[in-house]
C-alpha cells in the first residue's frame, strides 16, 4: 500500500515600522511529496473488540488502589475504630453493641455514629488485567488502520477539510524568509515561535477546524475532579506521532487537545481514546520508518 506525503513550505513575513519589527506571520502551503510504501499495520483488519479490550486493560492497569488499611488494633486502627470501647454484657435488656468506655454512646459498629464502614473498599483489591502481547500488537495495528480511514475519523467527531488525504504524513519542511529558503528536518524545526508554526502547519493540512473544536470545547469537569488537579476537560484533537521528541514535540505539546507520542511507545489507547478507533493522526516520515 502506497501513499503520498506532504511537503510544507512556510512563507515568513515580518513587517518593519519606525518603532521596530512586528511579529512574524506565517502562510504555510502543503504540497504533494514523494510516494512511500506504508507498513503492513495500515492494511490490518479493524478489530473493534480487541481495540476496546486493550484500551480497557490499559486503563485498568493505571487505576490506583483506594481504601483504608487493615485494622491492627490500637497501634494502627482503621477509620471508625479509634475509640476506647466496652461491651456491657448480657442481661441488661440492651443491644449487644460496643459503647464508649463510661458512656452509653455506641461506637465502632457500622450502624453507629462515627463507626466503621461496613464492607468498605480495601487497598489489597487488584484492578489490573492481563493481555497477551500478541493481542496488544493486533489492537495497536487495528487502531493504526482505523486512523487511515476518513469515514471512521469523521464519525469520531473530528473535523477536517474535504480532500484531506489519509493517512496524513509530513516529510519536508522549508521556511522561506526574504527570498531565502531554509530546509529543516520536520522533527527539528526551530523553536522560535514554534507553536504558532505548528498551528499554521495544521491549517495547511486542513485540520484547523479540529484544533478550534478542541479549544472551544474545553469545559469545567463535573464532580470532585475539579478539586483534584483536573479542573478542565478538553476534547481530544490531533495525535502527532514522531520518531523522537525534539522541536516538533515542543511546538505541539501546548496546543489544547494535541498529544505527541513516539512510534516506539505507540499504543491502542493513544490511537483510540476510550476504545473508539479513528483518532485524527498526523505522522512524520521518520515515524513511519520507525514503525516498520
Amino acid at each position: 500500500m502506497k501513499t503520498k506525503t506532504y511537503n510544507l513550505v512556510n512563507s515568513v513575513v515580518q513587517e518593519e515600522l519606525d518603532a521596530g519589527l512586528l511579529a512574524e506571520s506565517y502562510a504555510v502551503e502543503a504540497k504533494d511529496g514523494k510516494a512511500i510504501t506504508l507498513p503492513e499495520a495500515f492494511s490490518s483488519e479493524i478489530r473493534l473488540d480487541i481495540i476496546r479490550s486493550a484500551v480497557h486493560a490499559s486503563r485498568a492497569n493505571r487505576r490506583q488502589p483506594y481504601g483504608h488499611r487493615e485494622h491492627k488494633g490500637k497501634r494502627a486502627p482503621q477509620p471508625g475504630m479509634k475509640h476506647s470501647v466496652e461491651w456491657w454484657g448480657k442481661g441488661r435488656g440492651v443491644s449487644r453493641i460496643m459503647r464508649k468506655t463510661g458512656q452509653r454512646t455506641g461506637a465502632q459498629n457500622p450502624h453507629t455514629r462515627g463507626g466503621r464502614r461496613a464492607h468498605g473498599p480495601k487497598v489489597d483489591k487488584d484492578w489490573s488485567q492481563k493481555l497477551n502481547s500478541k493481542a496488544r500488537t493486533v489492537a495497536r495495528n487495528a487502531a493504526i488502520a482505523a486512523s487511515g480511514d476518513s469515514e471512521l475519523v469523521s464519525s469520531r467527531g473530528h473535523k477536517f477539510e474535504e480532500g484531506t488525504r489519509f493517512p496524513i504524513i509530513i516529510d519536508d519542511y522549508v521556511e522561506s524568509r526574504g527570498g531565502t529558503d531554509e530546509k529543516y528536518e520536520i522533527e527539528s524545526i526551530p523553536l522560535l515561535y514554534s507553536t504558532r508554526k505548528f498551528i499554521a502547519m495544521m491549517g495547511a493540512l486542513g485540520l484547523a477546524d479540529d484544533l478550534a473544536r478542541s479549544k472551544q470545547g474545553r469545559t469545567i469537569r463535573a464532580g470532585k475532579g475539579t478539586m483534584r488537579s483536573r479542573k478542565y476537560r478538553t476534547p481530544r484533537s490531533v495525535l502527532l506521532v514522531v520518531a523522537q521528541k525534539d522541536g516538533l514535540d515542543k511546538a505541539a505539546r501546548n496546543v489544547p487537545g494535541v498529544d505527541v507520542v513516539t512510534a516506539k511507545d505507540l499504543s491502542a489507547e493513544d490511537l483510540a481514546p476510550g476504545g473508539d478507533p479513528g483518532r485524527l493522526t498526523v505522522w512524520t516520515k521518520d515515524a513511519i520508518g520507525a514503525l516498520e
